[in-house]
């Protein structure tokens, strides 16, 4: 037992006095974030993109936010601690160029929904009704409920000659023609003539 006493009365255990501070609370919320962070990759992400590559970046960013925030909220961590947390993690767009900027803000959204899990004063309802809200709009704004879904692709065009003002109706009809989609607006992004060929945007409604 003196030798038990000793132990916790050593500076050394001080530092790790926090773990004491973890309790049912704390497994509580990280159900909730898993939950949540599944419910918006797999529920809707997957759905929608049919893509698994982006899986670990969303899983490992989620759960590294939870934890800090969690963390951190035990020293009285405040909110305005958070919100500046978040603003240097959003810093990542501007180092991120081969991530498109839908994929991005899923990336905010799972930051987000970690930070609503750790930080959320009150019980554990509290985090439930709000990490719900930004799953329901995020798969309101998804399935194209609330407006029509509108989606791009990136396509390199030979034919040069359509890409002039005059002719646009006829570029999109022929865009129309090769790609099988309902081509509506295009916007040409660079133009190469030693090649003759173009890299346009085209957009599209999804059926």
């Amino acid at each position: 037992m003196i030798l038990l006493q000793e132990t916790l009365a050593n500076p050394l255990w001080e530092g790790w006095a926090w773990l004491g501070k973890i309790d049912r609370e704390f497994f509580i919320r990280l159900g909730v974030d898993l939950l949540a962070i599944t419910v918006l990759t797999r529920g809707i992400y997957h759905r929608h993109y049919r893509r698994t590559d982006l899986f670990l970046t969303f899983f490992s960013s989620n759960i590294v936010i939870f934890m800090m925030t969690f963390l951190l909220n035990q020293v009285e961590f405040s909110m305005g601690a958070a919100f500046g947390l978040f603003a240097i993690f959003s810093m990542l767009r501007y180092r991120a160029e081969g991530i498109s900027p839908k994929d991005m803000a899923y990336i905010f959204l799972v930051i987000g929904l970690g930070l609503i899990s750790a930080i959320t004063v009150g019980p554990w309802p509290a985090p439930v009704l709000l990490c719900g809200i930004v799953l329901l709009l995020t798969h309101l704004l998804e399935s194209g409920w609330v407006f029509r879904k509108e989606i791009t692709r990136v396509i390199h065009y030979e034919n040069i000659r359509l890409i002039t003002p005059d002719k646009r109706p006829e570029l999109l009809d022929d865009l129309r023609t090769r790609t099988g989609f309902n081509v509506h607006r295009v916007e040409i992004r660079e133009v190469d003539f030693l090649k003759d060929s173009a890299l346009l945007t085209i957009f599209f409604y999804e059926k």
